[in-house]
């Protein structure tokens, strides 16, 4: 069943009443539901959008006006002064004209009140019928809008936590090879190593920082994003749990996603309305070969002071009809100029079909896919950590080099950052899922936000080398998150 629109839903200033700001320096960090709240209250895109479904309503009622008794009034007020004269000689020979010319003054006022009535005029009813599937199209427009946005904010949102995630993992890397390349330096100067191994060392590391600069470059560019949706810059964020249920979607097979889309899809309806809507304007441009009629009522009114007082008035009623005859042929240029626009909107609407059920059926498969794949990167995390260990203990008793040890050092920390990279994927395929199905509104955003940890919060900006805790030794396990 087709959910109530954004449109009738959000008044222009927001879903709800909004939680104040969260301003630089506050201590509580900002979830989720609570920045999705800002962008629905802020975000300027929307706010046309809902702007413009204003204007469409207003459209309507224009139309229905001219349908409505049309009454005027009117009046006027006037002074006059007249000369007349007589050519000389004209009647009286020898008598100077000026004794012909003479001066009048008028005064005179009117009333008029004029009324109409219109009783059969296919045209303007099929223009106010078309008015009203424009609407029923503009408010699809805006669910597709404030859906676009809910997935927008989790999308910039979740991109800032994958960029922190990833940026810890680098950054712990670099350390973790950093003592790597002193060791082996140190192994070099008392001639336990080739010059070789420290060059492989270095390498490793110069690698190392190029991505935890990459890394940090991709935070940073994270961070506008959000701010871009919702007009705010926020201290810090809540971290995903590490007890995130991974579960397929629900339903659990494809094609019940896809009759979802097709019932609440905002697209698919909107452009299934805009078919409507180009069928209206064929009817509009048919009705322009109809008669009108319509019943008209006026009342007149005059005074003037010209030879006496006279006053006149009059009153009229009756009905007035026409039909267009020939109008050079743009009446059937019209007719088909609207049909080939019905045509075409009936293959947008099957485009869009088709674009909806192909979109949902690979999201689909991505979810499922990325359920395996989270659960195959955290067994990746315990795997390499033991094949660090090992490669180690090799390096010690002499049967593995340092590229060993480095490579496995590698794996390792691309492990860690893949894992958490899978998670994002994950939590993001299915809200835009839900997005394609027509199905993503505040409750979707409101379950995600319960996976939230309120214990854990990342700071918008760049952690410090020195005090970030996300920097693990090399000797220490790193933590792996468990479903």
């Amino acid at each position: 069943m087709l959910r109530p629109p954004f449109a009738r839903r959000l008044p222009r200033h927001g879903l709800a009443a909004l939680m104040g700001c969260l301003m630089i320096g506050n201590a509580q960090a900002a979830d989720l539901w609570t920045i999705a709240q800002d962008a629905l209250a802020n975000d300027a895109e929307l706010s046309s959008t809902q702007a413009s479904f204003q204007a469409t309503e207003a459209a309507r009622d224009v139309q229905r006006g001219a349908l409505l008794p049309q009454i005027s009034v009117g009046g006027s007020a006037s002074h006059s002064r007249i000369y007349s004269s007589a050519n000389e000689g004209t009647q009286f020979p020898g008598v100077p004209a000026e004794a012909f010319e003479t001066e009048d003054t008028v005064n005179s006022a009117s009333l008029s009140l004029d009324a109409e009535q219109a009783l059969y005029d296919p045209t303007r009813r099929a223009q106010l019928e078309r008015a009203e599937r424009e609407i029923d199209r503009d408010a699809l427009g805006v669910d597709a809008a404030a859906q676009q946005l809910l997935f927008s904010v989790a999308n910039a949102y979740f991109e800032i936590l994958r960029a922190h995630d990833v940026l810890s993992a680098r950054r712990a890397q670099e350390t973790a090879i950093s003592r790597q390349l002193e060791q082996a330096q140190e192994r070099f100067e008392v001639g336990l190593i080739a010059i070789t191994d420290v060059h492989e060392a270095q390498a490793s590391y110069d690698l190392a920082r190029a991505q935890r600069l990459a890394a940090e470059g991709a935070m940073q560019v994270s961070f506008e994003a959000l701010e871009r949706l919702t007009g705010h810059r926020y201290d810090s964020i809540e971290a995903l749990d590490d007890e995130v249920p991974i579960d397929r979607p629900v339903p659990a097979d494809r094609e019940e996603w896809v009759e979802l889309a097709m019932d609440n899809s905002p697209l698919v309806l909107a452009a299934e309305a805009g078919v409507e809507v180009a069928r209206s304007s064929v009817d509009v441009a048919r009705a322009g070969q109809l008669p009108v009629v319509s019943a008209f009522a006026n009342y007149g009114w005059s005074d003037t002071d010209r030879n006496g007082t006279n006053h006149q008035s009059e009153s009229q009623v009756g009905l007035r009809a026409s039909l267009p005859l020939y109008t050079g042929g743009s009446t059937q240029a019209q007719i088909r100029q609207s049909g080939f626009l019905l045509e075409a909107s009936q293959y947008d609407f099957e485009a869009q079909r088709r674009d909806t059920i192909q979109q949902v059926r690979s999201l689909f498969t991505q979810v499922n896919n990325d359920v395996e794949t989270v659960e195959a990167r955290r067994q990746a995390i315990v795997s390499n950590q033991s094949a660090l260990e090992a490669t180690r203990s090799g390096y010690e008793v002499g049967t593995r080099n340092i590229v060993d040890v480095l490579n496995a050092e590698q794996n390792l920390f691309n492990a860690i950052a893949e894992h958490a990279e899978a998670r994002y994927d994950y939590v993001l395929g299915l809200l835009q899922l839900q997005q394609e199905a027509g199905l993503l509104g505040p409750e979707s955003i409101q379950a995600v936000n319960a996976w939230l940890s309120e214990k854990e919060r990342v700071l918008l900006g760049l952690p410090d080398e020195a005090n970030d805790d996300s920097v693990m030794n090399i000797g220490e396990r790193p933590q792996v998150p468990f479903r």
